[in-house]
């Protein structure tokens, strides 16, 4: 419970009222208010809050925080049915801080890792959970695939919450035992100020390629989003894929500062110019994954995985190179390495005795397609299928890129719907053909259901089909409609029926 004017500083505004006022909860949503409840009604991108502060009255809210317009309006309150409304200038900015005040810090009370990049970031959240959950400890998870302690998740709506929901969240999992916590860290997150007073003992750069360019309209700016993490946060341990060339910019110039960050490769020529560094020496990537030699300033050693693709290499190189800046012990790190899951969604295999080898991917960017079609062709010693769309509602400009990878590295290719909103799915499928050198050879079949289906029913023994774009989504939206799909469950039905 928090004391109103010990949380703004107000008390001199708040001098005449009868008694204090105490929260138990603070909330963005006017539907959730109850007793208790500070209603934080900010100008968002989509919806401004502020239209909602009847409603948040109406349900009992026993304080109101709103967005002012103007810098002289900072810290004024007002009184409405003698709920106090207090004006607060750039409270975008400076929310993470207020909520983090609220819920008494709770990245401090627990042991904290960030990771942002465009690839990778569902996978390495869930191996650092997983993996330090095997090694003993409580841990919980915040990202795409949702929010929970590890094993408890449940859906989440972005990415990267509100900062309301992210310290909320935070002193939820303490109060249930967590020690722990791992969280995806996006580029609206970084920029809309989401993530800024967290405490982080690290930070994990996976990788940058194009992606949300309809929000940040450049590579720069959404580069210089994802740098915040560790140029402009309270970020310990700096853990960079060095393979990656935003990895290599960022190294010299967090260098030349005179802060120290941890270098990953998976390439056993790569010279170390960092105090803490650690590489791949050698890769043999076989049917049950892959055996991994590394090299590091902690020691050196071999990882078995289960893991599937190179690209998986680089995640699980990074999550071991976080662990060891924390402190875990490499020699207990080696041990446990094999009992590693694979994520839900991410390279999923599904396989039948006798039929083609399924691989469900979230992949639904350039650069994330040709990593799970390279990925999927090395387990493949048949024909290559691939079945993707694009979302709609989102950048048209990696349509053709995608389309264009497809067609260089698979064997066939079906393009579909994804999530099509409310976009026109026949001008996606327009969008991602303008990208084939030979469009005719391409199948198009809208209905997602089918196309799996005729991929599967056409493939044989020693085929893969890559099915990309949704991993562990259990829905598709068509239109506004949310409608039950999983293309998981699809493919394990035309895998279980004859031909």
């Amino acid at each position: 419970m928090k004391k109103l004017t010990a949380l703004l500083g107000i008390d001199e505004q708040l001098a005449h009222l009868h008694k204090e006022i105490e929260l138990q909860e603070m909330t963005l949503d006017s539907r959730l208010v109850k007793t208790g409840c500070l209603f934080v009604a900010i100008k968002g991108h989509h919806v401004d809050g502020r239209e909602f502060i009847a409603q948040a009255i109406k349900n009992g809210a026993s304080a109101v925080l709103f967005e002012a317009d103007f810098a002289t309006q900072h810290l004024q309150v007002s009184f409405e049915q003698n709920i106090p409304l207090i004006a607060y200038y750039e409270l975008s900015k400076d929310l993470s801080l207020i909520a983090d005040h609220f819920y008494a810090s709770p990245s401090k009370r627990l042991t904290l890792v960030g990771v942002t990049g465009t690839n990778g970031k569902t996978t390495i959240a869930q191996l650092l959970a997983q993996w330090t959950q095997i090694l003993g400890y409580t841990s919980a998870v915040m990202g795409t695939i949702g929010n929970g302690l590890f094993g408890q998740v449940k859906e989440a709506t972005n990415t990267t919450g509100s900062a309301i929901e992210i310290q909320s969240s935070l002193d939820k999992f303490i109060q249930q035992g967590a020690d722990f916590a791992a969280i995806e860290v996006s580029s609206h997150g970084l920029v809309q100020h989401r993530v800024d007073a967290l405490s982080f003992r690290a930070g994990i750069f996976t990788n940058l390629s194009r992606d949300h360019l309809d929000y940040h309209h450049t590579m720069e700016n959404y580069a210089q989003a994802k740098k915040r993490l560790f140029s402009e946060l309270n970020c310990q341990h700096k853990i960079l894929n060095v393979d990656d060339p935003i990895g290599v910019q960022w190294l010299k110039e967090l260098s030349k500062e005179n802060i120290e960050v941890v270098a990953v490769s998976c390439h056993a020529d790569y010279q170390p110019s960092t105090k803490n560094w650690l590489k791949a020496t050698a890769l043999h990537f076989h049917s049950k994954g892959a055996t991994i030699e590394f090299a590091s300033s902690w020691g050196n050693g071999t990882l078995n995985s289960a893991l599937i693709g190179a690209f998986n290499v680089s995640n699980l190189l990074l999550v071991l190179a976080t662990l060891l800046s924390l402190g875990y012990e490499l020699d207990k790190l080696l041990v446990t390495a094999q009992q590693l899951t694979g994520v839900c969604g991410r390279m999923e295999m599904l396989s039948v005795e006798h039929k083609a080898t399924a691989i469900v991917d979230y992949a639904h960017t350039p650069d994330a397609l040709e990593k799970a079609l390279q990925a999927a062709r090395m387990h493949c010693q048949g024909k290559l299928w691939c079945i993707f769309g694009c979302g709609g509602d989102r950048d048209r400009g990696k349509r053709p890129l995608m389309a264009s990878i497809a067609e260089q590295f698979a064997d066939y290719v079906i393009a579909t719907d994804d999530n099509p909103r409310t976009e026109d799915p026949e001008q996606i499928i327009q969008d991602i053909l303008a990208g084939f050198a030979q469009p005719s050879a391409v199948q198009i079949i809208h209905q997602r259901e089918q196309a799996i289906q005729v991929a599967l029913q056409s493939a044989v023994e020693n085929d893969v089909v890559l099915i990309a774009g949704k991993g562990h989504e259990d829905y598709q939206i068509i239109g506004t409609t949310k409608y039950h799909f999983s293309d998981q469950e699809i493919a394990r039905k035309y895998l279980a029926t004859e031909k």
